[in-house]
């Protein structure tokens, strides 16, 4: 099969870096999976926030052939009306088929087009309760990095479209490809959708890199015991500052978060290798086969076995 079709639908006051998580994801990164292109109201250049403007590689026509619509966010969602035309392009394509996804407040566009009722959702937190209150028959949650209600998908503000786009990565191709492409973006490879957004928070100091550096460094040495002692030191911070900013920044300890990757490890093994449970505990640091049992049926309600049976690759030369 050809590559699957994704169009990027660009409304005025499109926000810069919701517009670059799906072109530098899908279309830099894995562009032999994936034919990205972006359309428009008309052919012409579309302001984007902040002075800029870009040119779409085509019109609304666009939509037609997209197996994946991304909308990604646009300044004054929650008070802009999009005109009748464009609402009828988004209706189309869902009903031919076309998965939906919207990042930030491209979120209030799938909800014009009716494309919302009855699922939970979520966008940016500043602009939930507008959703909430201008479209009732849905149900909003401003908890969430994203929400995948499996042909509409919505992700709450700014980078969370790269959480969003990177899960469905791993749905279309699986977790060795995800993985891959977290890694060359410098993003933590999977953060669950049930996270919490991070909001209003205190801002992280310009080149303060310290706990992403560290958490590169646990992923890389899953296979040893970790404590938060070592993961501190790492940072070059006093163990209780560590924790408190770890906290701050993923919502999770530093061990829960440590534990959330290793069964994320576990889940990739199971689905591209044909290593033993045994041999996968002892790659990502659960100890024995009993105890990775244990943990990943906690985890996921699921034995390993069920798991692999379930989602074990079987081809990754193209996308559904």
């Amino acid at each position: 099969m050809g590559r699957h079709r994704i169009a990027v639908l660009l409304l005025e006051q499109v926000l810069p870096l919701d517009f670059a998580i799906p072109m530098h994801v899908f279309a830099r990164e894995a562009p032999e999976f994936y034919d990205v292109t972006t359309a428009a109201v008309d052919d012409g250049p579309v302001e984007v926030a902040g002075g800029l403007s870009v040119v779409p590689a085509g019109g609304l026509d666009v939509l037609r052939r997209a197996q994946t619509v991304i909308v990604p966010g646009y300044g004054g969602a929650a008070t802009s009306k999009l005109d009748q035309m464009t609402l009828g392009m988004l209706r189309a394509a869902a009903k031919r088929g076309a998965r939906m996804v919207s990042i930030c407040s491209g979120t209030f566009a799938l909800a014009q087009a009716g494309l919302l009722d009855g699922l939970t959702v979520t966008t940016h937190w500043s602009l939930c309760q507008d959703l909430a209150r201008q479209y009732p028959q849905t149900t909003v949650d401003p908890s969430v990095l994203f929400v995948d209600n499996g042909s509409v998908l919505t992700s709450g503000g700014v980078t969370a479209g790269v959480d969003l786009s990177l899960h469905i990565l791993r749905k279309d191709l699986g977790a060795s490809v995800a993985n891959h492409v977290a890694r060359r973006i410098v993003m933590t490879p999977r953060r669950e959708g049930g996270q919490a957004q991070f909001i209003e928070t205190a801002p992280v100091p310009p080149g303060d890199d310290a706990i992403a550096a560290t958490q590169q460094w646990m992923l890389s040495h899953l296979d040893v015991p970790i404590t938060v002692a070592q993961m501190a030191d790492k940072a070059n911070m006093s163990a209780r500052h560590f924790h408190r900013r770890f906290l701050d920044q993923t919502s999770l300890t530093p061990l829960a978060w440590l534990h959330q990757q290793r069964i994320g490890r576990t889940k990739e093994l199971l689905e591209s290798t044909s290593l033993t449970v045994e041999e996968i505990a002892a790659q990502v640091g659960l100890g024995t086969s009993a105890n990775l049992r244990l943990h990943f049926r906690r985890a996921t309600s699921l034995s390993p076995m069920r798991h692999r049976k379930l989602f074990a690759e079987t081809d990754q030369t193209a996308v559904p």
